[in-house]
């Protein structure tokens, strides 16, 4: 008989890999994390590091009161997430957004987990599913889990597919920028963490400008699909640019080219039609990114269609676009409210491959299957947290969220950012006799009301939580 191997063994040392394995680590457990760079690369990592940033530097808004996002972060950071830490600890100017030097950031996560001695790090692909001796094991693969690795979850799950695409957005040399046209603001000069209310780089447009650059877009070479790829689809939340132009001339300019809030700092009395917005990617400053420019442009397009935009005419790209193909289970049908496969019960998912989508979103799952395996590993359980927390609005929609809905097909469980939508409803007091409550003013009401409720729940759950993971 095979010896039992008593550590926990994650998977994948992306952001949920590692955010994983520093709970685990944090409650005591020995941990293995394997990760397959640099003995097998992928199409979108340029470092050896744990927790690449291969798409934007942004965790997006860091306000626990009027965002889901936010309220996340405030939820990891309770909780003693190393991803929160070394997000805070490497935080770049982005207005009311936090946003990361992204080599920083991975470099704090690698060092805090080589260092920590429960934690051993062997650089191997696993691309087969755990051998049954293994006592636990998280699988965070992300969205650029293996080709074999994913055969062998296809095979042991029945299903039929896993796979969808994401894209990543260009990043240009701030110097190249021309800031005799562009100006530094941020929407309605709103300054966040480490920031002034001026970290973005604006670029304006007027109407004819914007109708010419919606033409070059829809005209442009695009990345051809290997046939293997031909029926995956996109995830919503991160459509290149040019295929959100092909759903509507105005798609952009009610999206990542909106002009509002905005003032042009050369020609205050002309609003813009159009703005691009460019947001600092590293600590130094000298690399920005456009914001939502996610394409699949090639890269000779790319350059010359992203030059016409006034102020980027003699950018010099530090990188351009690309695409990558993203993969993700149908959770609700295989996965139990603690992240474990039904179909084994010594497997657990964290990350996008759950069916979230997103850094923190990720990362949440890491640090609720560390806390899950932690808490079973020293013979206990924990309960889920509530579903009126962002951790608890998250976890419900990966495993139950959509099981309603399992039988109108495969596709019917697509990823998912976390949002107040997720959230149980929350009943407003009445407005005062009267008066009438403005719909803007009762959006506002409902996600305070809704922050509020979170963080008192999830104030009593935590602790708890976190006592009954943990060595005593």
């Amino acid at each position: 008989m095979t010896n039992k191997d008593n550590r926990a063994h994650i998977v994948g040392g992306g952001l949920a890999g590692s955010e994983a394995a520093w709970q685990l680590a944090s409650a005591g457990v020995p941990v293995v994390l394997h990760e397959m760079r640099p003995r097998r690369a992928t199409e979108a990592h340029r470092t050896d590091f744990l927790a690449e940033l291969v798409c934007s530097n942004s965790f997006r808004s860091d306000d626990a009161q009027t965002s889901a996002i936010g309220l996340l972060h405030a939820e990891m950071r309770d909780a003693g997430s190393l991803i929160m830490r070394a997000a805070d600890a490497n935080q770049v100017p982005a207005g009311g957004a936090l946003a990361v030097d992204r080599d920083g950031f991975a470099r704090a996560v690698s060092s805090a987990l080589a260092e920590h001695p429960l934690v051993e790090i062997s650089r191997e692909e696993i691309s087969a599913m755990p051998p049954r001796n293994w006592a636990s094991t998280i699988i965070a693969t992300g969205p650029l889990t293996s080709p074999a690795l994913s055969e062998a979850i296809l095979g042991e799950t029945g299903e039929q597919a896993l796979a969808f695409f994401d894209a990543i957005a260009p990043i240009v040399f701030k110097e190249t920028v021309d800031m005799s046209t562009a100006w530094y603001q941020s929407r309605y000069d709103k300054a966040g963490p480490g920031g002034t209310g001026a970290d973005y780089i604006n670029c304006p447009l007027d109407k004819d400008q914007y109708e010419a650059f919606i033409d070059a877009l829809l005209a442009g070479e695009k990345t051809e699909f290997h046939d293997w790829e031909a029926d995956t689809p996109y995830f919503d939340g991160c459509l290149p640019i040019e295929v959100m132009a092909a759903r509507g001339r105005e798609t952009l300019r009610h999206g990542p080219m909106k002009p509002v809030g905005l003032t042009n700092a050369h020609q205050p009395a002309i609003k813009p039609y159009a703005v691009v917005q460019l947001r600092q990617d590293n600590a130094l400053g000298t690399l920005y990114n456009l914001v939502g420019f996610q394409t699949k442009l090639k890269h000779g397009a790319q350059a010359a269609i992203f030059r016409t935009i006034p102020g980027l005419e003699g950018a010099d790209f530090a990188r351009l676009g690309g695409i990558h193909r993203n993969t993700f289970l149908n959770s609700p049908r295989l996965l139990d409210g603690e992240l474990r496969l039904k179909a084994r019960a010594d497997i657990r998912f964290a990350g996008q491959i759950t069916g979230c989508e997103g850094y923190v979103e990720s990362a949440a799952t890491g640090l609720l299957a560390g806390l899950f395996a932690a808490a079973e590993w020293h013979g206990r359980r924990i309960a889920p947290p509530p579903a009126t927390s962002a951790m608890g609005a998250l976890l419900h929609h990966i495993t139950a969220g959509h099981v309603e809905r399992i039988e109108a097909g495969p596709r019917s469980f697509q990823p998912m950012n976390v949002n107040f939508g997720l959230f149980p409803p929350v009943q407003l007091p009445p407005p005062e006799p009267g008066q009438r409550r403005k719909r803007k003013d009762k959006a506002s009401a409902r996600k305070l009301a809704l922050s509020a409720r979170a963080r008192a729940d999830y104030g009593a759950w935590a602790p708890l939580a976190l006592e009954r993971a943990r060595e005593t």
